[in-house]
Formats: C-alpha cells, structure tokens, sequence
C-alpha cells in the first residue's frame, strides 16, 4: 500500500524506532532484591519505628483496632527520613476521586526557618489529613462549585511507597477522599467500610463454626488487566484515539485474529522489553505482577498479579495502569487501556479473582479435596450464589460504563447476563444438597498424554468456562464482566457488601436454628439452592439458546446498555442495603448513579463531536477528492473515446451522499438538550449513538473504496500489525 504523506511518516518512524533509553542491567540485581524496595511497608517500619508505635499500627493494619492518632508524629518523622534517604524533596496524599482515576496533591517537605535556610519538615497532622479541592471533582451533588473544602485522610492499611521520576522521587501516601460533611467523595472510602461490613458478617459465621480467634476476614483480590500496546506514532495520528481512547472510524482489515495466531503467541521483543520494564517498576512498587502473556486480539497483551487484601489490590490496579502508560511512552508505544479500541477483534476486560479469608484460617473460598465434606466452605460459597443472584443487577450496575457497554452488550466474553459458573465438581455437590445430603465429590483425575516422554497430568475435577460472567476458578471467584479501564473499586464494594449481606442472612438463619447444627446447615443450603439455583449456569453464555433461557426460564435480566442497567444503582433495595452495611448513605449512593450518568453522557457527547469533526474535516474532504479524481479521469476517458468505469463513480458519490447526509443528522442531534440526566443518557443511547454507528459505516466502506494514498488516518492493519 502507499499511504498518504503523514501515515507514511508514521510507518517509517515504526520501522525505524530506536529505544530512547539504555537497555536494563538486569543481572545487577535481582528482582527478589528489587521487591517493594521503595515500599514503606512492615519491615521497614518495623526497623525504623519505637516498638510500641509499630506494635499499636500492626494492631490496626492487620487486626482492624481504631487507629491511634498519637503515633502519628513517630510514623511521620521515620516515613520522612526514609523517603529523603531515598531522594524524595515532596510529598503526595494519592486519592482517587469518582473519575476513576488517580489523584496527587504534591507537598514540600522544605520549610524556611527565618534565617535564610529551610529544613525539612513533616508532622503527624501533614501525615494524617490534607485539604484538596472538594468541589472540582465529580461529586453528584455533594459539593456544589462555590463549597470547595474536602479532606484526604491517611489510609494505614495501605502502605506509602515511593514514586521514582527521573527528576526526583515523591513519597506517595495512600488516603481516603471525604467532603467536609464527611461523605465520600472517592471510590477508597466506600471499598474499606465494604471491608469492614464482611469482616463482621462472616465473623457471626466463623463463630457458630467454632473459630472465636478474632482473627479478620479480609476481602482479597487479583485483578487482571487487558490492554493493547500500538505505535505512539499511531496513536497520535488517530485524534478519537487520542481523544476517546477507542477507534471511532476503521475497517476490518484483510486479517483480525481469525488464525488464533497471536493468542500466547511468542511476545515481540519491543513489547517484551516494555513488559519486563513494567514489571520491574511494579516490584519496586510492591505490586505482585505474576503472569504476562499475548491476548487473543492482535497488539493485545495481558498481565496479571497474585491476589492481595482488596484494598491494596485496588491501589495497587491504579499504580499498575499508570506505570504501563508511562513506561510504554519510553518504548515509543502507546497503551490502550479501553474496553474496545478497536471495532471486530477482541475487547479489554479486568477479570477481578476476589476471596476473602483470615490469617489462622486461609482462604474460606478453599473446597479441599471433598467439598461435599467441608461444611464451613459450602456454607460461604452458598452465601456467594445467594448474593450474586439477588444483587446481580447491582454488579451489572457498578461495572456500567459507555465504553463497557461495547463488551457486554455486544456478543463478547462475558454476555451481560449475570451467571454464575460453578464448574461439574460443585454443581454436582449442590445437585446432591437439592436432593438430600451429598456424600460424593468429584475427583481430579490423571491425563494421559500417549507419549511416554510426558508425564501424566493432573486433571481438574472441572473445566473451565470464559463466558461466564462469575466464575468459580478453584478457590475463588472470578469477576470477569470488569471493564479494562475501570477501577477495581466500584464491583469489590459491591460484592464485598452483598456478601456480607448473604453472611447476616445464613448467621441469623443458624443462630436461631434449634436442634442439630449439622442438620440447620443442610436445610439452609438447599434453601438457598432452591431459591437461587438459577443463578448456576455452566454452559456457552455466547449462545442464544442462552439468552433466551435466561430471560424466559429462568427470570435472569439481560441489561445490554448503561442505561438499561444504571437504575439498579440508585433502586430503594440497594440503597437500603448500603445503608444497613454502613457503606453509603442514601445521598452517596444517589451521588455515584448520577456521576455515572454523566460519565456515561459526557463520554458519548465526545465521541459523537470527534465523529462529526473527523468526518467532517478529514474523511468527507479525502472522499470528495477522491471522487473529484475519479470524475476527472471518467470525463477524460468519455473525451477520448474510451468507456470509463462509471460504476465506481456512482458508488463512491453515493457513499459520499449518506456520509454526508448522516453527518449533518449527528449535528442536528448534538443541538438536544434534555430535561434530566436520565433522559440524556436515554437520547445518548437511543438517538445519538446509532447515528454515529451509522457515519462509521459509511465512512469504513469509503476506507475500502478510496485511493489508499488520500487516505487520512491509519488503518486498523497498520496499527495492529506493524510493531
């Protein structure tokens, strides 16, 4: 292909990249030497605080007691002479706010003492509290413009860490973001009340077991994140890229991931070197990356952590989304982070791995190796099926967003019918409870090969199923609906609460029972396969023998869209249960339903003005010329005599005709105004987005028409398949 003059200077800055820095010395030092190095964690304040101030936060990190303000002084001087040893000149309390995004507000430790010099300072009051803008960010209500004051608060359980540059290091604090009513303003605050709410459910559980140690549950979680890597070069050619984070023009290239060539597939050696420099990065960091791996769609890559306390996890998710973008910068890539970038391959997803457990116990989600045996397990996991299918459109709610929307409601892994996998170990153990007491458990077998050079292998007792939207993978479930560039936060809250709300149900359910324990838990379990068990689906959830059984048989809902699934939020019984579990109040719950919807609003109305601008300034001028060319050369070959192709003239100006007409309709609609912000996202979802559905069509079927060197913009094969 040719290209014009700007995708042509793209490709020869791909094909001719050199590396803006120096390749790592990674044999200097190993990457168990560089783990959480810049981690303001237990072992180094266990060397660096009195023992009494470390003892008393150990108390509150590992066992939940009320922080005690009084230590903060000594952690405050021993967080500053660490994080100066470590070159850091400032300070940042790191929130993160209902954008979904990471927060800083930078602080000097420098202060000038009067006779000229300054010294570096910092207090137990700088440590614990800072005064951010509490107005500016979305709030749904909470602080209106002129109200401006907002708090962060230190976050203990979520240990500070520094950030290098390299200009300087910062020491970065995790806090929680509040009004100065005490609201919540950000996504932290809400995921450790979550927290708190499980812990004291499943301790009422834990109890009638026999296990009074007062040790605490803690939620756990390992998110993996999807994300492509393409040519910063690219990128920066691609204004809805840049603007919107997806591809809003673009056909479907000769070749997609049809061949399932790229899946697992050997890593390129750009995208491997950013790779280890990530991880890299991540190990100072604290931040357990595990596995690193190609993904199905071409330029798709996957990497994942080992599971941790949510509430670090979640931190941890933010950290790990900002230093791939930075560190794909130094490679001369650009990280694409959205749920679908690219129209016809495969989407971005976050499957979220959460469990919950106590140190002295482990994980409460761990079957053994006869589940139908382990009691105390069946009666949590029951809890889980039971939460899942009275709040399901609670977790479909949390995980809404318009860039989400092209994932789940749009035939792709995992349809936006919640379900639950179970898997053919558990299912059969629940079929069994159904019907009176289970007494069997299927067992992993052995997995002949038929070569005698390979070894016999274990087999799992079940399969896996990628479609499925909740997934049991072992000994945890796996929440697979999470779009790639959401956080964490917003589905741990919820499954983290509902949970707890499931754990109060079976606690009361037990203590009141009367007789024989064991037979109160046998009758509560098939209760709940009884009434839940719809929830329970291990086939193809791609199929639409699916859908349709979902939707008639079994009563599940199918919320294909944002503004299908929003109203779930803000609906009296989640208020209700947030407001029991003291996770939010009434007015934090309504705050978060309209900050999504505008989300979801703003995110449309941006993408509907890139649609029009490009359409308007970059592929409608290229097909007029175009157009203007081929007329040329029909007049010219009628001159001489010779029959032209008129054929291809007529298609081109009738392309050319529905662009533009559809162009001017998308203006037309983009005038509206609505009278609510639920009739916006209706008229977003309804009116305005099919119309850009329809511009895209039109102008992808110029893309295979026009002369390749009029052509604006990169296409998907360059993009995808030159690295």
């Amino acid at each position: 292909m040719s290209g014009n003059e700007s995708r042509l200077k793209a490709i020869s800055a791909v094909v001719n990249y050199q590396p803006i820095s120096a390749p790592l010395n990674f044999a200097e030092t190993s990457a168990g030497d560089l783990f959480a190095v810049n981690v303001f964690n237990s072992k180094v304040m266990k060397q660096r605080l009195p023992k009494a101030v470390y003892k008393s936060l150990m108390e509150t990190i590992q066992k939940g007691k009320k922080l005690d303000i009084s230590t903060a002084d000594a952690v405050a001087a021993a967080m500053k002479d660490w994080a100066i040893e470590k070159g850091a000149t400032h300070y940042a309390h790191v929130f993160y706010p209902l954008t979904g995004l990471t927060a800083e507000k930078h602080d000097s430790f420098l202060s000038p003492n009067g006779d000229g010099s300054a010294v570096a300072e910092f207090s137990g009051e700088q440590l614990i509290q800072g005064e951010p803008d509490g107005s500016s960010f979305p709030t749904g209500g909470i602080r209106p413009t002129f109200e401006a004051r907002g708090y962060t608060a230190w976050d203990v359980t979520s240990p500070a860490y520094i950030l290098e540059n390299p200009n300087g290091t910062t020491l970065c604090i995790p806090t929680a973001f509040v009004s100065w009513t005490g609201e919540a303003l950000d996504k932290k605050t809400p995921v450790l009340r979550s927290m708190k709410a499980l812990n004291e459910q499943a301790q009422r559980v834990l109890q009638l077991f026999g296990h009074e140690d007062g040790s605490i549950v803690t939620a756990t979680a390992g998110p993996e994140q999807e994300y492509f890597l393409i040519d910063q070069n690219f990128y920066l050619a691609r204004p809805d890229l840049l603007t919107a984070g997806r591809t809003l023009f673009g056909a479907k290239p000769p070749k997609g991931q049809e061949l399932d060539d790229h899946y697992f597939g050997a890593i390129p050696e750009r995208v491997l070197a950013c790779m280890l420099e990530t991880e890299r990065e991540l190990y100072k960091l604290g931040v357990p990356v595990k596995t690193r791996h190609n993904e199905v769609a071409p330029s798709q890559y996957e990497m994942a952590p080992v599971y941790e306390n949510a509430n670090v996890a979640t931190d941890h998710q933010q950290l790990s989304m900002l230093t791939l973008k930075r560190v794909a910068a130094k490679y001369g890539l650009a990280c694409l982070t959205h749920e679908k970038p690219f129209a016809g391959v495969n989407g971005s997803g976050k499957h979220v791995n959460f469990s919950f457990g106590t140190a002295t116990l482990g994980n409460l989600l761990e079957p053994g190796d006869t589940p139908h045996e382990n009691q105390r397990f069946l009666v949590f996991c029951a809890a889980v099926i039971r939460a899942v299918d009275k709040y399901g459109t609670l977790l479909r709610a949390m995980i809404a967003s318009a860039g989400n929307d092209h994932r789940l409601g749009a035939n792709e892994a995992p349809p936006a019918i919640i379900s639950i996998f179970l898997g053919d170990q558990l299912t059969d153990v629940f079929e069994q409870i159904k019907t009176g007491k289970p007494t069997s458990s299927k067992q992993q077998g052995v997995l002949n090969i038929g070569v005698d050079t390979l070894p016999p292998l274990p087999r799992h007792a079940g399969d896996r199923n990628r479609t499925s939207p909740v997934a049991f993978t072992g000994n945890k479930f796996e929440f697979r609906a999470v779009g790639a560039d959401q956080s964490i936060a917003s589905p741990l809250i919820a499954l983290n609460t509902i949970v707890a709300e499931s754990l109060d149900y079976v606690a009361t359910k037990l203590e009141a029972a009367n007789g024989d324990f064991d037979e109160a838990v046998l009758a509560l379990l098939k209760e709940i396969v009884d009434e839940h068990g719809r929830i329970i689906f291990n086939g193809d959830g791609y199929s639409a023998a699916w859908h349709k059984e979902a939707e008639f048989e079994r009563g599940l809902p199918n919320l294909r869209s944002t503004v299908d699934a929003l109203p779930a939020l803000n609906s009296p019984e989640v208020v209700e249960l947030f407001g029991k579990y003291n996770v939010l109040s009434k007015r934090e719950v309504t705050s978060r339903w309209e900050v999504k919807l505008e989300q979801y609003i703003k995110a449309i109305q941006v993408e509907a003005r890139l649609t029009l601008k490009m359409g308007q300034t970059m592929i409608y001028p290229a097909a007029m010329r175009y157009q203007s060319e081929l007329a040329l050369n029909c007049a010219n070959l009628k001159a001489a005599g010779v029959a032209g192709d008129s054929a291809m003239l007529e298609k081109v100006s009738g392309l050319v005709q529905a662009l533009q007409a559809s162009l001017t309709e998308l203006g037309a609609l983009l005038r509206h105004e609505a009278a609510d912000l639920e009739a916006e996202a209706q008229y977003m979802c309804h009116s305005v987005l099919p119309v850009m559905q329809t511009v895209r069509a039109h102008a992808d079927a110029l893309e295979g028409i026009v002369a390749d060197d009029m052509w604006p913009l990169p296409t998907y094969q360059e993009m995808l398949f030159i690295k």
